[in-house]
């Protein structure tokens, strides 16, 4: 009896996990294609050559940390280069959530629904600074608190 409650739970698991995985997978997909991020990206750098690089890069970047999550592959990098790393993952983060929110025209609309248009960089500034901050916080203090 106790074998057939444990292979339940293992299955149990198991599909949760994967539809957990099909549902993200599925909004990152929809959130590349349906919104256009990374064509509008192109059109806004102006790469439009390179296209397919941008492609290659999200679905091996992806695949890799995939691949580095599920097998825990840890990278113990010199202090520099942790720093190099972040600071290119951020530029993505960065230039990703640009596309979005070009292709959204979020910040626009909401200034304007909020009367402050004519303090569009003031808003886009506070949630820039808002989000390092907050980053910080997280790591700096939060992170010790919890360990």
């Amino acid at each position: 009896m106790v074998v057939v409650i444990d292979g339940i739970e293992k299955a149990a698991l198991v599909f949760i996990g994967l539809a957990g995985g099909v549902a993200v997978g599925g909004g990152f997909v929809a959130f590349l294609t349906v919104l256009q991020v990374i064509p509008r990206l192109v059109q806004l750098s102006g790469t439009v050559r390179d296209l397919p690089r941008y492609e290659s890069a999200v679905i091996l970047g992806a695949l890799f940390w995939t691949f580095a999550d599920f097998f825990g592959w840890k990278l113990d990098l010199f202090p520099v280069t942790a720093i190099l790393f972040g600071w290119l993952a951020g530029c993505f983060v960065g230039m990703l959530a640009a596309g979005l929110t070009e292709a959204l025209n979020v910040f626009p609309i909401m200034a304007r629904r909020l009367g402050l248009s004519d303090q569009l960089v003031w808003l886009l500034m506070a949630f820039v600074l808002g989000k390092i901050f907050g980053s910080l916080f997280d790591f700096v203090v939060f992170q010790q608190l919890r360990s």
